[in-house]
C-alpha cells in the first residue's frame, strides 16, 4: 500500500469513525509498506517465523549466498544440511522444501493468487505447511496490495482496536471483526492504522 492509497483510505475511514479520526488527527497516516510478490516473500516468510527481524535478515542472508538463485528450483537443489547450517532449523527446512516443492511440481501456483479473489487466494496459501491465516492475509496486504484485509489473529491489532476503542481488554478475534465491519472496503488501510496506533498511543 503506497501513501496515496493510504491517504485515500484514512480519509474515508476518518469519515464513518470517530475514534479513527480523532487519533488520525493525533498520530498522521502511518507508513506505506509493500513487500515484493513472488516465491522469495513466500521463503522469507518461513525464516522470519518466530525470530526477530534481525536474525531472520541474517538467516535469510546465508539461505541466499547458497542459492544459485532465489527460486523453488534452486532451493531443492541445496542439501537440508547447508540450509542447517544456515541458520534453519529442521522444521522451517521442512516447510521450504514443501513450499518449493508444491511450486515445482505446479500444485502452488504464485502468480496465480493475484487472479484469486481474498478467500481463494487464502485457501491456496493456508494448504501449505507453515503458513497460516495471518501469513496469507500479510501476503495478500502488502503483496498483492488487497485493500479489505483484517488480520483479526494479530495480537498488537487487537490490543490497539481495545485501546482506540476505549474497551476494558483486548476483543477477540470474532469481536474485533465485528468492530471493525463498517471500515469495509478500507480494512487494511484501517489495520495498518492500527498497527501505527499501537506503536504511537499511550497504553
Amino acid at each position: 500500500m503506497d501513501a496515496e492509497l493510504i491517504n485515500e483510505g484514512m480519509n474515508a475511514l476518518a469519515k464513518i469513525d470517530r475514534d479513527v479520526a480523532e487519533a488520525y488527527e493525533r498520530l498522521g497516516a502511518p507508513a506505506p509498506r509493500i513487500r515484493p510478490k513472488g516465491f522469495e516473500t513466500f521463503l522469507s516468510t518461513i525464516v522470519s517465523q518466530q525470530i526477530s527481524t534481525e536474525a531472520a535478515q541474517t538467516i535469510l542472508g546465508r539461505v541466499k549466498s547458497i542459492l544459485p538463485d532465489m527460486s523453488a528450483d534452486a532451493l531443492l537443489t541445496v542439501a537440508d544440511q547447508d540450509l542447517r547450517q544456515a541458520g534453519l532449523s529442521f522444521r522451517k527446512i521442512e516447510y521450504a522444501k514443501g513450499l518449493a516443492e508444491a511450486v515445482y511440481q505446479g500444485h502452488f501456483d504464485v502468480d496465480g493468487l493475484e487472479q484469486m479473489t481474498d478467500e481463494e487466494a487464502i485457501t491456496e496459501i493456508t494448504a501449505l505447511r507453515g503458513f497460516g491465516r495471518w501469513s496469507a492475509e500479510i501476503y495478500l496486504m502488502f503483496s498483492l496490495n488487497r485493500r479489505d484485509i483484517f488480520p483479526a489473529d494479530d495480537l498488537a491489532l487487537q490490543v490497539a482496536l481495545g485501546r482506540l476503542k476505549q474497551l476494558t481488554d483486548k476483543p477477540t478475534p470474532k469481536q474485533a471483526r465485528a468492530l471493525i465491519e463498517h471500515w469495509a472496503p478500507w480494512r487494511s488501510v484501517g489495520s495498518l492504522f492500527l498497527w501505527h496506533y499501537y506503536r504511537g498511543a499511550p497504553a
